[in-house]
């Protein structure tokens, strides 16, 4: 690996450190199922992103629920003096990336075949703070 590719993985690396994230890999449902619900909470305050996606019907809200108190966790872990209300968090970003795919025939009429593709996804949440109590 170059100098320069190598500083730059250590600045990313760093970056990364201060903020809270979380991901989910290889969900098996499909990405764009997924970013129908990832829409929803972009940009909402934690707590009100948690509401919409508890009472949401589509199963992919009940996986993004749980991805998302997974990064209020990590949050939680980087400043555990600080407090989730007076920081004010937010869903940043929210990024749906397309997973492994399964490839499966089924049998068709006349001796033919279709292939049918079982997609599954992944999912990143950065969560974001009004208030920089973030420490670093």
């Amino acid at each position: 690996m170059g100098v320069r590719k190598r500083e730059r993985a250590e600045q990313i690396k760093e970056a990364n450190k201060s903020i809270a994230f979380a991901k989910l890999n290889n969900c098996p449902t499909s990405p764009r199922k997924m970013r129908l619900v990832a829409d929803l909470v972009r940009g909402q305050k934690v707590e009100n992103a948690l509401n919409i996606l508890k009472f949401n019907t589509k199963e992919a809200s009940g996986r993004l629920e749980k991805l998302l108190l997974s990064a209020i966790a990590n949050w939680q872990a980087k400043n555990a003096d600080a407090n989730i209300e007076e920081a004010e968090l937010f869903v940043k970003e929210i990024r749906v990336d397309g997973g492994a795919m399964l490839k499966r025939l089924r049998p068709a009429p006349q001796g033919r075949a279709h292939r049918i593709r079982k997609r599954s996804n992944h999912v990143t949440i950065v969560l974001g703070s009004n208030n920089n109590t973030q420490s670093n």
